[in-house]
């Protein structure tokens, strides 16, 4: 972390909401054994609270942390919405919740110079916000003003929890923005965030802000009703494109491909070639390049051939492994987790990493529990961890250990 930065945190003494208890908590009344992965939380749908934005870093030291934002009618996402943060020192096998955060939505979780930062909203549509931490989590800075994290105050920015990545000298961040400010995702322009990797990322004037470029009904032979959710990438040749879901009717799911400029302050979209057909694209998906195997991987919410229909943005229950050379051809290497049932189970809006040769995940997941279950496919009543063991090595045909309901 920046000095300045440091300085702050600790006149601010250490600002988190709410410390937790250490312990592993119980989650009461589940049958455990029958969530795939390890459930770090668990909401009942009765609450009226969905988990949404898993997000999930490793720190320096080794250790796993994990968040998730809360969504639905009363969760007071539209006015101050609430995240949680949960730590692992075991590699994954047990977790902790360290506290909760006000004021934080869709955020993406990161480390960067030994600090860990967690970059979103502050509700539905709000502002960009970022906060830092110092003690792996547990505490963390207030963005009150421009120069503790506040980055706009003009509201009205949408993401999720998709990666920050180091290219040219600075730290790279897909966002989309609502104009005008009327529903959702056809009136999001996309663009991308950056800050000089050594700048103090707490200062709102230290960030560029690219131009928003709108989406148009009329692209994709008109099978086009937005873009969103844009991951920072690092192409073939060398330039940075914002990578984007495509919400889209017909069951032809695709991506779109945003060039950024190399001084990060506009796009360019050529809807003749900008389109990739990509599985799963209709929902939220990370990206991220691995040097070792110099391949693009992503986990995706796919659509298995029985289940293909129209508006495959709500089809969610199989979540499969893909890779690819160039951005432009993947291939699928296998399914991870799979539920007969698309209405009540999903596995989506996973973010993942990277550690040596396996990748580990955080998945909002919609699944059975002694409570009737999640309200939905997309309104999720668990948070859960996943290990993929050996992923380069991974033939189309394999599939997890801990797949559901086959």
């Amino acid at each position: 972390m920046h000095p300045v930065s440091l300085l702050l945190f600790i006149l601010l003494g250490f600002g988190c909401l709410r410390l937790c208890a250490r312990e592993n908590e119980t989650v009461s009344g589940v049958q455990a054994r029958q969530v795939p992965g390890v459930i770090v939380d668990h909401v009942p749908a009765s609450s009226g609270l969905y988990i949404g934005s898993p997000s999930i870093a490793i720190l320096t030291n080794g250790d796993y942390l994990m968040s998730h934002d809360y969504f639905g009618p009363k969760s007071g996402e539209f006015e101050l919405a609430r995240s949680a943060i949960f730590l692992s020192t075991d590699r994954g096998a047990t977790w902790s919740k360290t506290c909760e955060i006000q004021g934080a939505f869709w955020s993406t979780l990161f480390v960067h110079h030994g600090a860990v930062y967690l970059l979103g909203t502050d509700r539905h549509h709000g502002n960009v916000v970022i906060r830092g931490s110092l003690d792996g989590g547990k505490s963390w800075t207030s963005p009150v003003d421009s120069s503790q994290g506040l980055l706009t105050t003009n509201s009205q920015y949408h993401c999720a929890p998709v990666p920050v990545v180091e290219h040219n000298g600075r730290l790279w961040r897909g966002m989309e923005r609502r104009d005008p400010p009327v529903g959702w995702g056809s009136n999001y322009g996309a663009g991308m965030l950056s800050v000089p990797m050594d700048a103090d990322l707490l200062v709102a004037s230290n960030w560029t802000f690219s131009t928003f470029v709108p989406s148009n009904r009329s692209w994709n032979s008109g099978d086009m009703e937005a873009w969103l959710e844009g991951n920072a990438v690092v192409g073939p040749n060398g330039n940075l494109v914002d990578f984007l879901r495509v919400q889209t009717k017909s069951p032809n799911e695709k991506a779109a491909m945003l060039i950024i400029s190399s001084d990060g302050k506009s796009g360019r979209f050529d809807p003749t070639t900008g389109f990739i057909d990509f599985p799963g694209g209709s929902k939220k998906f990370t990206i991220r390049y691995d040097p070792k195997s110099q391949h693009y991987w992503t986990l995706t919410s796919v659509v298995l051939p029985q289940f293909r229909s129209e508006n495959p943005s709500a089809i969610r229950n199989t979540l499969a492994l893909l890779s690819s050379t160039n951005l432009q051809d993947w291939q699928n290497r296998g399914i991870v987790l799979h539920h007969p049932d698309m209405v009540h189970h999903a596995f989506q809006y996973v973010d993942w990493l990277i550690d040596g040769d396996d990748i580990i995940a955080a998945c909002r997941t919609a699944f059975d529990d002694s409570q009737g279950g999640a309200h939905s496919a997309h309104d999720a009543n668990f948070l859960t961890f996943h290990r993929i063991a050996n992923f380069r090595s991974r033939s189309p045909g394999q599939r997890n250990a801990d797949s559901a309901g086959n």
